[in-house]
């Protein structure tokens, strides 16, 4: 058999693989859910109609669960600078500036 120490597997599970329970536990949570859809669109739809504030919470938290938080990602240059300070944007002529441009009077309007 093994000698102490080793198994049959001497690099171990593989990062992020599952151990058998969990993935077992996974299933079963995820075929509960399945069957249950109606009940739970029921009971969301129960609570809703005296707390919609506790019902969106609830979607919410059952939301991270199907869909992934995104993590915040914080972009800097090499010394830790902002890497958007010498950035300018320009959008076109300034409004405010009258100077070579034909404005009609207010009175032409009239």
């Amino acid at each position: 058999m093994f000698k102490p120490g080793e198994s049959g597997n001497p690099n171990g599970r593989p990062k992020g693989s599952l151990n058998k329970n969990t993935k077992h536990i996974r299933e079963a949570y995820q075929k509960l859910t399945e069957n249950n859809l109606d009940n739970m669109s029921r009971w969301i739809s129960q609570v809703a109609s005296e707390d919609p504030a506790k019902a969106m919470d609830i979607m919410i938290k059952l939301s991270e669960y199907i869909l992934p938080k995104l993590a915040r990602t914080e972009m800097t240059g090499a010394d830790g600078d902002d890497l958007f300070k010498n950035i300018k944007f320009e959008f076109g002529p300034d409004v405010n500036d009258t100077e070579g441009r034909d404005i009609p009077d207010i009175e032409d309007y009239a």
